[in-house]
């Protein structure tokens, strides 16, 4: 889950609401509780001072006034734990009998049948009916309160176990109903100028189908603009190269024919003209071959023999071949599934690159190792990480007046991501002080 993720901020709000709702009726639940507990406590008191008083009323009169306050021994089936208290007092509030668990001085209570409470005890008043003697029970209401607390923590102590477990119920429930959207986003996420399939819309939700339907319709129009981007690049640049060819032909017969030194100069830099519009047709003809993603295949190919044979092949055709050194090994294989042609592409526009704008008194390295790391290596200027994300650019070039078309490097870039794989530009390069280092990287 990211930070502005949809499952979290459910999950949070979810448990956060069902913990306060919780709590909110735990606290109703506390309340009425203590008020159910006290009517209860009153209930047991006043029924117990009550059948109290008939028993102790004979006993009571057959005392002597000038006598001490007598223990009672309270009956079997009136035993408490303690918390009830018991007295017997005339009608000028002498104590004449007390509980064993209280002495003999009297409750603060007053001498009027009913109940009667202060902070610590809660008492009931029952008297005959000459008004001559009164029996008092008392409750302590600190026992009511840990009775009311026991209670209520009874009851918190399972919610403390059912967050955690409502948190993963939730969880799973949440995933479960965002499966159909996260299913969505990676299919969406798929999509780039090399896979412009349609969703499939099966098995989505209703109220995600709009969604996919408008994604489709979307991808639909962005492939036929890119479709017919590429036709047109490629057929331009098809259409281009026989009257490039032909023009170029018939400036270099004149050029060979002209006398006059200025007319020849002028011929001259028509054909080098002509040469940079051949260039940049192929170049067009590249681009629109790795904008049709050509650079995976279901088919694995050994690339040692096919670096091998270009490394030879551009070494050939330079009048510098020497400055060409190639360091590889042919004791192991390098299969991957990678079109041989769109890895073919890739290799000669980085030799290309390093050719144009590498110094020419420096050696152009080229290396490749098991783990997949082919690179070219030429010398020159040291170039800051803004020029090397510059030069990456389509017709970027550092120096305007530079050879090349700037189409060289998007293009290495372009097949390298269909190759699953990825193009690093290093400077200064490995191991030198200078120069620049083009890696493709194919794990």
């Amino acid at each position: 889950m990211t930070s502005n993720s949809m499952t979290r901020h459910l999950l949070l709000w979810i448990v956060t609401a069902l913990t306060l709702l919780w709590l909110a009726a735990a606290c109703v639940g506390a309340w009425i509780m203590h008020d159910e507990f006290g009517e209860i406590f009153d209930s047991s008191l006043q029924e117990t001072t009550e059948r109290l008083l008939p028993l102790v009323v004979d006993d009571a009169k057959k005392l002597d006034p000038d006598d001490s306050p007598v223990q009672m021994e309270t009956p079997e089936d009136l035993q408490s734990d303690g918390h009830l208290i018991y007295q017997v007092r005339d009608a000028s509030g002498r104590v004449l009998m007390h509980s064993e668990r209280y002495g003999s001085t009297p409750l603060p209570a007053p001498l009027i049948p009913g109940f009667w409470q202060n902070d610590y005890y809660r008492v009931y008043t029952a008297a005959t009916a000459d008004r001559s003697l009164f029996v008092q029970g008392a409750d302590m209401m600190a026992h009511r309160r840990k009775s009311t607390y026991k209670a209520v923590l009874t009851m918190i102590i399972p919610l403390l176990g059912l967050i955690p477990l409502s948190l993963w119920a939730a969880y799973l429930i949440i995933r479960s109903m965002l499966q159909p959207v996260e299913t969505l986003q990676r299919a969406i996420g798929e999509k780039d100028g090399g896979n412009l399939v349609p969703i499939m819309l099966s098995g989505l939700p209703k109220e995600l189908l709009p969604i996919g339907r408008s994604v489709n319709l979307l991808l639909e129009r962005l492939r036929s603009a890119l479709d017919a981007e590429r036709d047109f690049t490629s057929n331009s640049a098809h259409e281009l190269r026989t009257p490039i060819a032909g023009a170029l032909a018939q400036i270099q017969l004149l050029i060979q024919s002209l006398n006059q030194p200025k007319l020849k100069e002028r011929a001259q830099l028509v054909e080098t003209s002509l040469l940079r519009l051949t260039a940049l047709a192929e170049k067009l003809l590249q681009l629109s071959r790795a904008e049709a993603g050509i650079g995976q295949t279901d088919q694995a190919h050994d690339l040692v023999p096919l670096l091998d044979m270009l490394v030879e092949e551009f070494r050939r055709n330079r009048p510098d071949r020497d400055r060409i050194i190639y360091r590889h090994s042919h004791e192991f294989e390098l299969l991957r599934p990678i079109n041989p042609d769109a890895f073919a592409i890739a290799i000669r526009n980085m030799l290309e690159n390093a050719a144009r704008h590498g110094s020419a008194d420096a050696p152009i390295v080229v290396t490749i190792n098991a783990e997949g790391a082919i690179s070219v290596t030429n010398g020159g200027p040291v170039l800051s990480q803004e020029d090397l994300q510059f030069i990456r650019k389509r017709f970027h070039r550092k120096n305007a007046n530079a050879p090349g078309t700037g189409l060289g490097l998007s293009i290495i870039e372009r097949l390298t991501e269909q190759m699953n794989g990825r193009f690093v530009m290093i400077s200064p390069a490995s191991d030198r002080s200078d120069g620049v280092e083009c890696r493709l990287l194919l794990p």
